[in-house]
């Protein structure tokens, strides 16, 4: 009955409406995400300096991005304890503290 008495032109209207309200929307949702983006990498940034780890991705050495303690526990010849502590500081899964304590253990052999 409503949509009976529309022309095309008022449909053109109310997607012009609809399409600003949502783009509108969308940019304002965007402004928020990147602000909380922001607030996450600062407070990752912290916890990295507090732990000792640098988090510069072009480090050549892999005993610069270590946290203290996983240093320690590899000197001791423990290396699993080395990889449940660079989980716990990074947050990383298991394959991946692997295969870091690993590139430690081998850096330090050369």
């Amino acid at each position: 009955m409503f949509l009976g008495s529309l022309e095309f032109w008022d449909f053109v209207w109310i997607f012009v409406i609809v399409a600003i309200a949502v783009s509108a929307v969308s940019l304002r949702l965007r402004a928020e995400e990147r602000a909380r983006l922001s607030r996450l990498e600062a407070k990752i940034d912290r916890l990295l300096k507090d732990e000792g780890v640098a988090h510069d991705a072009e480090a050549k050495d892999p005993a610069a991005n270590a946290p203290a303690g996983v240093l320690e526990a590899l000197e001791r010849g423990n290396k699993i304890e080395a990889i449940k502590r660079y989980r716990a500081v990074t947050g990383v899964d298991l394959a991946e503290a692997k295969g870091f304590v690993e590139q430690l253990e081998a850096h330090k052999t050369t």
